[in-house]
């Protein structure tokens, strides 16, 4: 942290004060400065009751042309940070803010706090130079056009509407998480506190892990972050206090910590928006048609656009017993950069599954918890159609496969 500067008062039913922290990665560490901020507030028979909040800050940084800015609320004048604050939108707001003068950030204090107000309140606001995580890439903020918009005869009826969806700015592990960094994870995860992280199984150190429920892919997140120095994103209760660490919890929307650092599994918004790669209308990432050259999936006749020369399972991988996986990366990349987007295992997402609505939406969440999570992506076993970027599954969050793993996503 480089430094704190003075309490600031507002003109505002709500007291806050800003602390600023700059990692020194490069030669001159980002500064914040100037910081302001105010509460909307609505009169009701209950009294005043908060709203959003506007906070602004100039932001400094002659060696970096983005910064990552997160905000963490605290409710006891800084003696702790657990307001559940995750609902952020503006320019002066994640992975890829660009430095200059009144930089913006809105929090919905009314959704992520239950609109109380408090003089109390504190902010930080931290700016940090980091480049892109290693092994990851970056997804940029901006609006796609999510579900089946290729040719509605050929989904499933929860791949529609087609509907507007604006993602922020978020990084993906370029590559399916691989036995070797589930094991390297685990061991440290069993050596603080994680009891029942389990072993899984690959066909080799360089394969994705599979047979995995839900519930661990979690916990791992956790694990990893940890281990990495980053702020955890699930906990087992609403204040955010205890860590998920063991056990076979539903964490639901409220115990998720969407504005840490942390590693955490992808929305099905994040994941769908991170498989275009960027180009939209199209089956799969790389464009309308697909081949054994292109993923590790199983080929029929029977699929128009499926043209490959080599039909059934992919001929250099169908080897040596089931699972007929491929080492990550065995592909081209996406437009981002991102591998095995299409096959070679199922992606386990953070939604519980649902139906589409046709209105636009923002960082969608998921909707209420039901009884099955989406895993996204396709696999060695499922043909063309399961493995189009529009696809979706439902699986019990306690259910392990052959052909599921996942990837891990953060701010």
């Amino acid at each position: 942290m480089i430094g704190v500067p003075p309490s600031l008062a507002l003109r505002s039913v709500v007291l806050f004060a800003v602390l600023f922290a700059g990692v020194p990665v490069h030669a001159v560490p980002p500064v914040v400065s100037n910081v302001s901020a105010r509460q909307e507030r609505t009169l009701t028979g209950n009294g005043w009751v908060g709203g959003k909040v506007n906070i602004w800050y100039d932001l400094a940084d002659p060696d970096s042309s983005t910064v990552r800015v997160s905000l963490l609320v605290s409710s006891d004048a800084g003696s702790t940070w657990a307001v559940p604050a995750q609902t952020f939108v503006g320019s002066g707001f994640g992975p890829s803010v660009q430095p200059g003068i009144r930089k913006w950030i809105q929090w919905d204090a009314k959704t992520d706090w239950n609109g109380q107000v408090s003089d109390r309140v504190r902010f930080r606001v931290i700016a940090n130079d980091d480049p892109v995580p290693g092994g990851m890439a970056l997804i940029p903020a901006g609006n796609f056009q999510m579900g089946n918009s290729t040719n509605a005869a050929e989904g499933s009826s929860d791949e529609l509407p087609v509907h507007t969806v604006y993602v922020s700015a978020f990084y993906m592990d370029r590559y399916e998480v691989t036995k070797q960094l589930w094991d390297d994870v685990r061991a440290w995860g069993l050596s603080n506190g994680y009891t029942d992280l389990p072993v899984g199984s690959a066909k080799a150190a360089t394969h994705p892990v599979q047979d995995l429920t839900w519930f661990p892919t979690v916990k791992w997140c956790n694990a990893r972050s940890q281990r990495d120095g980053l702020t955890p994103v699930y906990y087992t209760n609403n204040a955010q206090t205890t860590i998920y660490k063991t056990g076979s919890v539903n964490v639901t929307n409220l115990r998720v910590r969407w504005s840490a650092n942390g590693y955490r599994l992808p929305t099905e918004a994040e994941w769908e928006k991170a498989a275009r790669g960027g180009l939209s209308g199209q089956r799969f990432p790389w464009g309308a048609t697909i081949t054994h050259s292109q993923a590790n999936y199983r080929s029929f006749a029977s699929d128009s656009y499926d043209i490959s020369p080599t039909r059934g399972y992919h001929p250099t991988y169908a080897v040596g017993g089931v699972p007929y996986t491929s080492p990550v990366g065995s592909f081209a990349p996406n437009g981002y950069g991102l591998y095995d987007m299409a096959g070679n295992v199922l992606e386990w997402c953070w939604d519980w599954h649902g139906y589409y609505s046709s209105s636009p939406s923002t960082d969608p969440q998921g909707p209420p918890p039901g009884w099955a999570r989406v895993p996204r992506g396709g696999s060695w076993p499922a043909g063309a159609h399961p493995v189009r970027v529009a696809a979706r599954y439902t699986e019990s969050p306690g259910s392990t496969r052959l052909w599921m793993g996942f990837r891990s996503v953060r701010r």
